[in-house]
């Protein structure tokens, strides 16, 4: 991009393969060498790419770069390895003492385009090896998306051009999270959605890649990302693929011992129903963007305190644009037609039955609705009591308007939400109470309201806004 005005596909390529500097290889599977050819068609492209290829028979590209494990070839490993198999080859093949001004790079993808009926989707891995300087060590720029185009043909030119704006991009911004942003340069987000990115190098040894992810959301590129345990990134059907999935849905700002006891217990209901298997269980904490942004702008060091700490508890994090849980479920069942469940509290439910959130779907709440009675999920529901002279709402006297009971008696009368036994001992405890011990520094009045270590941690790393010493 020059002076905010946005260059075509055509202008990038020819910008790089007018830079004497940059050289290298486009490795390409499955959708063509699309990328590879918008540098062919402008010109002068053999000052830019040392080889250009496309093993697409199975047995020739598992002799260039082994057999996965698991058999596939769009995957993220065979990514890498096409990565680090091309890249070393330049290093090894020219001789840098005639290349003493050359940044080298290795572009590659492996993609699978939409099939002639239709009956599968097309998605891909694309990746980009480059030095910003000739003496540099390498970095790496690594994508997953999803092909929205109704036909191949189309889903190949996307992929063209997203790789295009990678090339530009990397070697032209420093803002991991602008060439992000520019990868959609020609291009909106109905051709194609980037669910997964990663990045690595000296170029982005500032950069945390779960702040990367969470932009992927806010800039709607993508409708949820993924951490692991290890605060790793993972494309979402890696992860959910056929899973028994059970998720609990929170503000976890801390998390605390209502919250683990919430899904402990939903969990323990959830392992005995003779549709879900144990080992095939997929745990998630899922935090919305709307979440997030709960006190204006998304607050970056909220989000990481948030997920740092469920991370370190072993827990799977998920951020999603979903506020309404039909979409949630929406999401899950293009991943598995397996048994799923949602652990959820009083309040929840009953806002999931207020009319007012669906006046945006021509069929209403019953809209909605069609698409939960559809699909195989329970909701495992939390008991409410907000003082020891409240009353205990649960599943047969919680307050749902009477226009909409009936749809509430249909999934409690078919078995869909079940109550949960909890410890009442815990269950008067509220993350917004909690939080305000911590930011008034009230030492030993909240320590015990979280899960054990987390108090620990906060105080460490004063997250939460601690900032109290020992003292105080």
């Amino acid at each position: 991009m020059d002076n905010n005005i946005i260059l075509s596909p055509a202008q990038k390529a020819l910008k790089i393969n007018l830079d004497s500097t940059i050289y290298g290889s486009f490795v390409e599977i499955g959708a063509g060498q699309e990328v590879a050819r918008n540098f062919f068609r402008v010109g002068s492209a053999s000052g830019t790419i040392a080889k250009t290829m496309s093993a697409y028979d199975m047995d020739f590209s598992d002799a260039i770069y082994e057999k996965e494990p698991d058999g596939r070839y769009v995957c993220k490993s065979r990514l890498e390895k096409m990565l680090q198999k091309e890249y070393a080859l330049l290093e090894e093949r020219l001789n840098k003492d005639n290349y003493k001004n050359t940044r080298y790079f290795a572009f590659a993808d492996t993609v699978a385009t939409i099939n002639y009926s239709k009956t599968t989707k097309g998605h891909g891995w694309m990746g980009l090896r480059f030095q910003l300087t000739p003496d540099g060590e390498p970095n790496d720029f690594i994508i997953h998306v999803l092909l929205k185009d109704p036909d191949a043909k189309l889903q190949q030119e996307t992929v063209g051009i997203i790789g295009t704006n990678m090339m530009y991009a990397c070697f032209n911004e420093s803002n991991p999270k602008e060439i992000l942003k520019q990868l959609y340069d020609n291009l909106s987000n109905d051709k194609v959605k980037i669910d997964m990115v990663e990045v690595s190098g000296p170029a982005f040894d500032e950069v945390d890649n779960r702040l990367l992810s969470l932009t992927l959301v806010k800039e709607r590129m993508t409708d949820a990302v993924i951490f692991t345990p290890d605060g790793m990134n993972q494309q979402p059907s890696d992860i959910l693929y056929k899973k028994n999935i059970i998720t609990m849905r929170g503000s976890f700002r801390p998390v605390t011992k209502v919250n683990i006891d919430m899904l402990e217990r939903g969990l323990e209901k959830f392992k005995k129903n003779t549709r879900v298997k144990e080992d095939n269980i997929q745990l998630l904490f899922e935090i919305t963007l709307s979440n997030l942004r709960a006190e204006g702008e998304v607050d970056e060091r909220d989000f990481l305190d948030r997920v740092d700490i469920l991370c370190s508890l072993g827990y799977t994090v998920m951020i999603s644009n979903y506020k309404k849980y039909y979409k949630l479920i929406e999401y899950f069942s293009q991943f598995t037609k397996s048994r799923m469940g949602l652990i959820l509290g009083v309040d929840n439910l009953v806002e999931m039955f207020e009319e007012q959130y669906y006046r945006n779907l021509n069929g209403g709440i019953l809209e909605a609705f069609g698409i939960i009675f559809t699909r195989d999920i329970k909701f495992y529901l939390y008991p409410y009591k907000p003082n020891d002279e409240a009353e205990l709402l649960n599943s047969s006297n919680i307050p749902i308007h009477p226009r909409v009971k009936n749809l509430y008696h249909y999934l409690h009368g078919n078995g869909r939400i079940e109550d949960l036994e909890f410890n009442s001992e815990v269950l008067n405890i509220f993350s917004r109470e909690v939080l305000k011990k911590i930011k008034n520094c009230e030492q030993g009045n909240w320590e015990d309201q979280v899960p054990e270590g987390v108090a620990e941690i906060i105080k460490e790393k004063a997250l939460f806004g601690w900032g109290c010493n020992s003292s105080s």
